[in-house]
């Protein structure tokens, strides 16, 4: 097996942002500490300082790293058309249930920056990255709601579909959800979740 050579495998910077939301995910944000990344990276003691200056620097970057990866999967599914645009506020289903189980399926592949992204104790809230990515995401989550771009979306409509996508991704990645109905598909429980939430406003998904 090749030895690993520290500064010499390439992108450092990338390298510590790996081995931080891999840590994150095996152990949670406390375990984080710039000397244990460059433990695990094989770099000097002073090398994650450099590019990230001290753990909120750290954490903001992990933070960009996770709203970007999240906006570009929502985009992805826009530019597919699997999100209609304009949203038709009379059938808005298609646009939540997407949305909604990419934003579950990104908490679940990506735990060390989902545990990062909404703890803003955490990270330098006010970085101008961060606030433009953030952003981004918001928005393209935004287009899934009823009312389209220019229509009569709703504050607390926007917020119920964002908390049935992020409270149910904390609860099955918890492991709290009732074994009964838990299953080993998240993707088809939410479905059947969202149903029963929006009723009313959407038509219950097939499969």
């Amino acid at each position: 097996m090749p030895e690993r050579t520290g500064y010499h495998h390439g992108d450092l910077r990338r390298a510590l942002l790996d081995a931080a939301v891999e840590l994150i995910a095996e152990r949670g944000t406390a375990a984080v500490s710039l000397r244990e990344l460059a433990r695990r990276a094989e770099v000097s003691h002073a090398a994650p300082a450099h590019h990230f200056t001290d753990k909120a620097g750290l954490f903001t970057a992990i933070a960009v790293d996770g709203f970007r990866m999240l906006a570009d999967s929502l985009a992805v599914a826009e530019r597919a058309g699997e999100v209609p645009e304009p949203v038709d506020p009379d059938n808005p289903s298609g646009a939540l249930y997407e949305m909604g189980l990419r934003y579950v399926r990104f908490a679940l592949e990506h735990p060390g920056h989902f545990d990062v992204m909404f703890r803003s104790e955490l990270y330098h809230a006010d970085d101008p990255e961060l606030a433009a990515a953030s952003a981004r995401a918001a928005a393209l989550l935004e287009t899934a709601v009823p009312g389209g771009p220019g229509g009569p979306r709703t504050p607390a409509y926007t917020l119920a579909a964002w908390s049935a996508a992020h409270g149910f991704a904390v609860l099955w990645r918890e492991g709290v959800v009732d074994t009964s109905m838990r299953g080993d598909d998240p993707e088809k429980l939410f479905r059947q979740v969202a149903a029963v939430l929006f009723h009313g406003y959407t038509t219950t998904p097939a499969g």
